[in-house]
């Protein structure tokens, strides 16, 4: 007995005290089963969507925009600037004049001053040539043909509404905005909002009795905008839809806190699909706003929360497009014959884009036998250029870039007119 008890502790001394390095082999395949695989999806450490974003840009948006890529990240990353959309319901005249004291200004009615002063020195120009080269009456005839060209140049093809203002602080100026205050009847003096975002609807060119639709109306920014024209005060009208009921509640909150009960009462607010508003009401508006859901370029890069980068939310990312083709089409068949349409995303891409705007065009003329025609907006550029950094290279439509001295946007729009 003494000697098997010896063997065996002498076999327990060539083993060793435990399990090392090499020691499957010594203790055998049964000891085999009670290990496990760590699951990799489990332990390794999740990627922060912000940082999958910012991967994504930095190789989509470096070969879009080139050089200048980088000043545009580093204005996605920087606190973004914002205007104060004047709300015309409110005591005007005292929220002017605090704005005004803040060294704040106007951005639009300051952009259509300089166009109009520009304007007149050129015709003024041309009529001191024209009188050198003719005598008076082919002075009078270039005269009026010059007056003729300067009225119809760029910048005054399309009207800019001057009912909306919105006041910006200078370039490289960021100061902030106090939140609003309450009038006597209880109305906020300004909306706080990317300046941007007024560009698409200056683009629509409201007209006070326009049969309007806000196809993706929350959380309301644009909405209140396009009530500032005084659209619902002189036989106009406003549809706003959006498909969330959460977001569609927002949309009354704004819609309670800036305007009176018997103009928000005139608002069509619904949550309907908007891509199946052609059923419901279609071929019937004189405009129509279609600022579609996207990546939220700012908001993807800078917050975690409602990130559209975060992995469980893939593949909904790589259905935009899509959505966004079909809200547009949606749009197009809203619009009256002769209607407008303005497309908007707050993203960079061109697959969200102009790639959207060309599929729209394509598939309005081959499917539906509907001719689009793309309006050139050149000439925002030119009124806006002080306020805003645009992108040259938009081969439709224009796209405001973020930049540390005017860090608004992104913000693309582009117009469209059913024929």
């Amino acid at each position: 007995m003494a000697a098997l008890l010896g063997g065996a502790a002498a076999a327990l001394l060539r083993r060793g005290p435990g399990p090392g390095p090499g020691a499957g082999a010594v203790l055998g395949a049964g000891q085999r089963r009670h290990r496990h695989k760590e699951k990799w999806a489990t332990t390794a450490p999740r990627i922060p969507s912000t940082r999958l974003a910012l991967h994504h840009f930095d190789t989509s948006y470096s070969l879009h925009l080139g050089e200048l890529w980088p000043s545009v990240r580093a204005g996605l990353l920087c606190e973004q600037k914002y205007g104060a959309l004047l709300n015309n319901f409110s005591a005007v005249d005292h929220v002017t004049q605090e704005l005004e004291l803040l060294n704040a200004t106007d951005f639009v009615s300051e952009a259509l001053q300089k166009a109009q002063q520009s304007q007149r020195g050129a015709a003024a120009r041309e009529a001191v040539r024209g009188s050198q080269e003719g005598c008076v009456q082919g002075r009078a005839v270039i005269q009026a043909e010059t007056i003729t060209q300067a009225e119809s140049s760029p910048p005054f093809r399309a009207s800019i509404i001057p009912k909306i203002k919105c006041y910006t602080f200078p370039r490289g100026d960021i100061t902030r905005f106090c939140p609003a205050r309450p009038d006597v009847l209880g109305l906020l003096g300004y909306y706080l909002m990317d300046a941007a975002s007024l560009l698409p609807v200056l683009a629509l060119d409201v007209q006070q009795d326009d049969l309007v639709l806000d196809l993706c109306a929350a959380p309301g920014g644009k909405t209140l905008a396009l009530l500032q024209t005084g659209l619902c005060v002189s036989g106009g009208h406003l549809a706003a839809n959006d498909v969330s009921i959460s977001r569609t509640k927002r949309l009354h909150q704004i819609l309670h806190k800036y305007v009176p009960r018997e103009i928000r009462e005139t608002v069509s607010v619904t949550s309907y699909d908007g891509r199946d508003w052609q059923d419901v009401d279609g071929g019937t508006f004189h405009k129509v706003l279609v600022d579609v859901p996207c990546t939220t370029d700012r908001h993807s890069a800078m917050e975690e929360e409602n990130n559209i980068f975060h992995k469980r939310r893939t593949k909904e990312r790589q259905m935009l497009p899509m959505l966004q083709l079909q809200l547009l089409m949606a749009g197009i068949l809203a619009a009256k014959p002769g209607g407008e349409v303005v497309y908007s995303t707050c993203s960079l891409s061109p697959l969200q884009n102009e790639c959207v705007v060309e599929r729209a065009v394509e598939i309005a003329e081959t499917q539906f036998n509907i001719s689009v025609h793309v309006e050139d907006l050149s000439h925002f550029r030119t009124l806006f250029q002080d306020t805003f950094s645009f992108f040259s290279g938009c081969r439709l439509g224009e796209l405001v870039l973020p930049h540390l001295t005017a860090n608004f946007g992104p913000m693309y729009f582009c117009k469209l007119r059913r024929m």
